[in-house]
C-alpha cells in the first residue's frame, strides 16, 4: 500500500513541478519570477527589455488585434504581422466574385492601395499594476457570490473611470480565480488598413484537414498597417492619417533557427483552466466537449455541402465555416488528449496529496478540510445544466436566423412599455440598420434553414423528456419557478407537425420578414413604437421568444446558480493550493491579457511508434498537393518557384530547402494566434498560429512532452511576400538582424 501511495505522490509531484516550458507569465513580474529561468534556457536579454514602463521595450511592439488575436509591429511605419486566419474576416469582407481576395490574395503595392477595415482595432498595453486591495474593499468572506461580484464590479468601474484619461483606457482583470486583481492601461488605434494577404491556398493550406495538426506547411499570415493622426495618436479613419511610428518594432532574424534554440511567445492568450479539480476536467472531457462536437459536426457538414455546390455560398460561408471548425476540432483533440494523458487520474493524485497535507495541519484542516468533498457535490449538481446550456448554445442559438432575430428583442421590449423612450428606440434602430448589410451579404436562407432543421432535430432528441413542471429555486433560495423541460418550440413541432422539423422550418422561413432585407429595412426605416406587434407576431420572432424565455427562466439561472458555487469553491481551492504547496510558482490562467511564454524548438513523440521532426518544408506542400481538394490546392506560381528552387535568400543555409514552419514547447492557447515568436536576442523568427492536436488539452493540462505550438517560419513569410507576390518593397521597411 505504501508503494502505491508513493507512486501516486510521485505522479502528483511530476504533474505539478513546473518546467521552463510551462506557464503564461505576466511580463511585469518576469524580473521577480522568471528571468533567471529564461536566461538559463538561453535568453540573452533582461526583463526590462521585455517589459518596461520607463523605456521602449518588446511590449510596445505587441498588440491585441481585433480583440481576439495578437499581432506584432515589424517596421517603423506601423506595419503589422498577424495570422491569415486572424485577418480572414477582413479579407473576406473585401472579397467579391470580381475581386476574390480569398482565392487570389491581395497585395497593396503602395500605401494608397491599402484597404480600410472598419471596426478593426489594435490595442497596446502601456503599463499594468496590481490593485487587489482597492478592488476588494468591502468584500467579506461570508458574502454570496452575487454580492461579492457586485462590489468588485463597482470598485473596478470606479477605478477604471478614475484612471481612463488622455487617450489611455484602464481596465481591471481578475487572476487566480479572483484572488488577485491587476489594472491594465491601454491605448487603442482604430484606423487599421489591410496591406497584404496570400491566397488561402497558401494562407490556409491544409484547411480543416491540417487544422491543429503536425506536420503542417501553412503560410498563415497577413499584413495590416496602423494609421494615426499627425501627432501619432489614435484617430478614426481619415484620408489625412499617416502610418503610426511605434516606440518599438521587431527586427527580423532571417538567418534560420535550429533545434533546442530558445523561443519566446509574447501575446494575448485567451483562456486556460490549469488548476481545475478532477471533477472539472471530467466535465470538459466527458460531458461538454462531446456534446458541442456532435452539434458542430452537423452544422459544419451542411455548410460544406452547400459551399461545394455554389461559389457564392462558398464566399459567404468561408469565414463562418472556418470559425466553427476551429473550436470543433480543438474540442475533439482536447477530449482525446485529456483521456490519453490520464489527466483526471493525475488531478486525483494531486488532490490526494493536497488532502493529506491539509489533514496533517490543524489550521489548514479547519479551513480546507471539506473543500474537495464540496467540489465533488457541486460538479454533480452542475452536470445536467452544463449539458442543457451546451445544447441551447451550440444547437438552437447557433442558427443564424435565431441569432439575428434575438438582436430585435430590446427594440420590442422598449416599444411595448406604457411610455416608450424614443431616444433609446432611435438608438436601437440605428444599431439594427447598421447590422443589416453585413448580415445579409453573408447570409443564405436555404443553408441556414437546412442547419436549423438538423440542429433542432438533434437537440429535440436529446431533450426528449416529457414536458413537465419541476421546482427550481432562484439565487436567493426563497422562491421557485415552474418550467417545462423543453422550450415550447419542441412541444409545438411534436403536437402540430408530428415531429417534422423540416415542415415547421419551411413555414418559418417562408413567412418570416427577417430573411427579406428589403421588407425588413422598409419596416425599420418607418418604425414607430406601435409597430412592435409587427415584429412580435412574426413566426420567427415567436419561436425565438419561446427559446429565450425558456433559456433565461430555466437553463441560464440554474446554470449560473450552480456555476457561482463552483466559482466560489475554485477561488478557495486556488488560494488553498498556493498555501498548501508553497514550494511551487503558480502562473495565472490566461484571460486575454498580455503574457510571456518561453521554451525551446523541439521534436516530439505523441504516441508509440511516431516521432515528428521539428520543422517542415515546401517539399511537404508539394507532397500533399491535390488539385481536387480545396484543402490541398497549390498555386501555379508557388509550384514553379519550388520546381526551380527559386527561394532567393530565404532557403535554409544548412539543407538548402525552403522551411515553412517549426514547432516549440511554448505554452500557448487561443488568442496567441498571430503572436510574435522571438529568439534569444529579441528578434522575430516566426509567427505563432496553432498547436499540435495531440496537445490541445494544454488549456487544462499542460504536458511538455507532447504539447507543441506551431510557428510560421518568418523566412517563409518573407519568401511569399517577395518571391511569390512581388511585394518586396515591404521588406525595405523592415530591419534585419545580422
Amino acid at each position: 500500500m505504501k508503494r502505491i501511495l508513493l507512486s501516486i505522490f510521485l505522479c502528483s509531484s511530476i504533474f505539478f513541478s513546473l518546467r521552463a516550458d510551462e506557464g503564461m507569465w505576466l511580463p511585469m513580474l518576469l524580473d521577480q519570477l522568471n528571468i533567471a529561468d529564461m536566461q538559463a534556457n538561453g535568453f540573452k536579454l533582461s526583463a526590462e527589455d521585455v517589459y518596461s514602463v520607463n523605456k521602449s521595450s518588446m511590449k510596445d511592439a505587441v498588440v491585441q488585434f481585433g480583440g481576439g488575436c495578437t499581432a506584432e509591429l515589424i517596421s517603423g511605419k506601423g506595419l503589422l504581422l498577424t495570422n491569415h486566419h486572424c485577418g480572414y474576416g477582413y479579407i473576406q469582407s473585401h472579397s467579391s466574385l470580381k475581386n476574390n481576395y480569398l482565392d487570389n490574395g491581395f497585395w497593396a503595392m503602395n500605401q494608397n492601395e491599402e484597404l480600410v477595415c472598419p471596426g478593426l482595432t489594435a490595442t497596446f498595453i502601456v503599463s499594468m499594476e496590481e490593485v487587489t486591495s482597492k478592488i476588494l474593499v468591502g468584500v467579506q468572506d461570508t458574502m454570496s457570490e452575487i454580492s461579492r461580484a457586485k462590489i468588485i464590479e463597482k470598485n473596478a468601474r470606479i477605478l477604471e473611470k478614475e484612471n481612463s484619461k488622455n487617450g489611455i483606457d484602464a481596465m481591471v482583470r481578475g487572476f487566480y480565480y479572483g484572488n488577485v486583481f491587476y489594472m491594465f492601461f491601454t491605448q487603442t488605434f482604430k484606423d487599421i488598413r489591410m496591406v497584404g494577404a496570400p491566397p488561402q491556398t497558401i494562407g490556409n493550406f491544409g484547411g480543416d484537414s491540417d487544422n491543429w495538426m503536425w506536420p503542417r506547411q501553412t503560410g498563415d499570415f497577413s499584413l495590416f498597417r496602423i494609421y494615426a493622426d499627425k501627432n501619432n495618436n489614435p484617430a478614426n479613419y481619415s484620408a489625412d492619417n499617416i502610418p503610426y511610428v511605434p516606440k518599438h518594432f521587431f527586427k527580423i532574424n532571417a538567418n534560420g533557427v535550429g533545434e533546442n534554440d530558445f523561443t519566446m511567445v509574447y501575446g494575448f492568450p485567451g483562456r486556460t483552466t490549469e488548476y481545475l479539480s478532477s471533477w472539472g476536467v471530467n466535465l470538459i472531457e466527458n460531458v461538454s466537449d462531446p456534446a458541442k462536437v456532435d452539434l458542430r459536426t452537423i452544422r459544419i457538414g451542411i455548410m460544406e455541402q452547400d459551399m461545394l455546390k455554389d461559389s457564392a455560398v462558398r464566399i459567404q460561408y468561408a469565414a463562418k465555416r472556418n470559425g466553427a471548425a476551429n473550436a470543433w476540432k480543438k474540442w475533439q483533440g482536447e477530449a482525446k488528449g485529456l483521456h490519453e494523458n490520464n489527466a483526471i487520474a493525475k488531478k486525483q493524485a494531486h488532490e490526494l496529496e493536497f488532502q493529506n497535507r491539509v489533514d496533517a495541519n490543524p489550521i489548514m484542516k479547519a479551513k480546507y478540510g471539506n473543500l474537495l468533498s464540496q467540489m465533488n457535490a457541486a460538479y454533480k449538481n452542475l452536470e445536467p445544466w452544463q449539458k442543457s446550456t451546451d445544447l441551447m448554445s451550440e444547437g438552437c442559438f447557433s442558427v443564424e436566423l435565431v441569432a439575428f432575430v434575438r438582436s430585435f428583442k430590446r427594440l420590442v421590449d422598449s416599444s411595448q412599455v406604457e411610455k416608450p423612450n424614443q431616444a433609446e428606440i432611435s438608438k436601437q434602430l440605428v444599431a439594427l440598420k447598421g447590422s443589416f448589410p453585413g448580415f445579409f451579404k453573408n447570409y443564405n436562407s436555404n443553408t441556414d434553414k437546412r442547419i436549423a432543421v438538423a440542429l433542432f432535430s438533434s437537440v429535440g432528441a436529446q431533450m426528449n423528456q416529457p414536458v413537465c413542471s419541476i421546482e427550481i429555486f432562484d439565487r436567493n433560495h426563497n422562491a421557485f419557478i415552474q418550467f417545462g423541460m423543453q422550450p415550447s418550440v419542441f412541444t409545438l413541432v411534436h403536437d402540430k407537425y408530428k415531429g417534422d422539423f423540416e415542415k415547421y422550418f419551411d413555414m418559418i422561413y417562408a413567412k418570416t420578414i427577417f430573411t427579406d432585407s428589403t421588407k425588413l429595412m422598409a419596416l425599420i426605416a418607418k418604425f414607430k413604437s406601435s409597430d412592435w406587434k409587427k415584429i412580435a407576431n412574426d413566426p420567427a420572432y415567436a419561436m425565438v421568444k419561446g427559446l429565450t424565455d425558456y433559456y433565461y427562466t430555466s437553463t441560464y439561472p440554474q446554470f449560473n446558480l450552480r456555476n457561482d458555487e463552483i466559482n466560489r469553491l475554485n477561488r478557495l481551492y486556488m488560494k488553498a493550493q498556493m498555501e498548501v504547496f508553497p514550494e511551487q510558482k503558480f502562473y495565472p490562467d490566461a484571460n486575454s491579457t498580455l503574457r510571456v511564454a518561453f521554451g525551446k524548438i523541439n521534436e516530439f513523440i505523441p504516441r508509440d511508434g511516431i516521432k515528428y521532426n521539428w520543422f517542415c518544408t515546401l517539399d511537404g506542400v508539394m507532397q500533399k498537393e491535390d488539385p481536387n481538394s480545396l484543402d490541398y490546392k497549390v498555386p501555379a506560381r508557388l509550384h514553379q518557384l519550388w520546381e526551380k528552387k527559386d527561394f532567393g535568400n530565404y532557403a535554409d543555409k544548412k539543407d538548402g530547402k525552403m522551411h515553412t514552419t517549426f514547432i516549440a514547447t511554448n505554452h500557448t492557447t487561443g488568442g496567441n494566434s498571430g503572436s510574435p515568436v522571438i529568439d534569444a536576442n529579441g528578434n522575430l523568427i516566426g509567427t505563432n498560429f496553432d498547436r499540435c492536436w495531440e496537445g490541445t488539452m494544454s488549456d487544462v493540462n499542460y504536458d511538455p512532452n507532447i504539447c507543441r505550438n506551431i510557428v510560421l517560419d518568418v523566412r517563409y513569410t518573407l519568401f511569399i511576400i517577395d518571391k511569390y507576390a512581388g511585394a518586396g518593397y515591404l521588406l525595405k521597411e523592415m530591419e534585419f538582424a545580422k
